[in-house]
């Protein structure tokens, strides 16, 4: 065997040797960046559905805080105006003059006083009394949302004032 023979021979069982370490080894990274993208994943999952969880129980918990009923009460004064408004979500709405003070011939300069209406029923007793001297029953809410009415302020009874 010749010098030439003895150097190729050992070239390729070093070839070998190294070729089968860089597989393997590219076999052991491979596994472990697979494991990490499987973990990350799963992290990414459970951050997502979290955060999403989160969200939806704050939503939930707004929506109960703007429409708790924060005072009852009633009010009465001569309804001026009773209409439905709105854009893209209708609402019944509504003056109430409560009272001022008298600006001579033309009547009376008043407090106005803005409420909304989410019962037809109730709106339709409204138009009836429009002009008139009413006593209305409401709750005053947190906070309206847009599809509820442009006020805080829902009246759930109308009564005409017989003097």
């Amino acid at each position: 065997m010749s010098l030439k023979d003895d150097l190729s021979k050992n070239y390729e069982e070093k070839k070998e040797a190294i070729s089968k370490e860089y597989n393997e080894t590219k076999a052991e990274i491979g596994a472990s960046v697979g494991k990490g993208v499987k973990k990350t994943k799963s992290f990414l999952k459970k951050l997502f559905s979290f955060t999403l969880l989160l969200l939806v129980v704050a939503g939930i918990g707004y929506l109960l805080y703007a429409n708790w009923v924060y005072s009852t009460g009633t009010r009465s004064g001569t309804l001026v105006k009773i209409s439905k408004k709105g854009y893209i979500f209708k609402t019944y709405e509504g003056q109430l003059n409560v009272g001022g003070f008298s600006a001579g011939e033309d009547g009376t300069i008043g407090n106005m006083w803005n409420f909304s209406v989410t019962d037809e029923h109730v709106y339709q007793r409204l138009q009836e009394l429009e002009g008139k001297k009413v006593t209305l029953k409401y709750d005053e809410i947190n906070k309206a949302m847009p599809w509820q009415g442009d006020t805080k302020y829902f009246i759930e009874m109308a009564e005409e004032v017989r003097e």
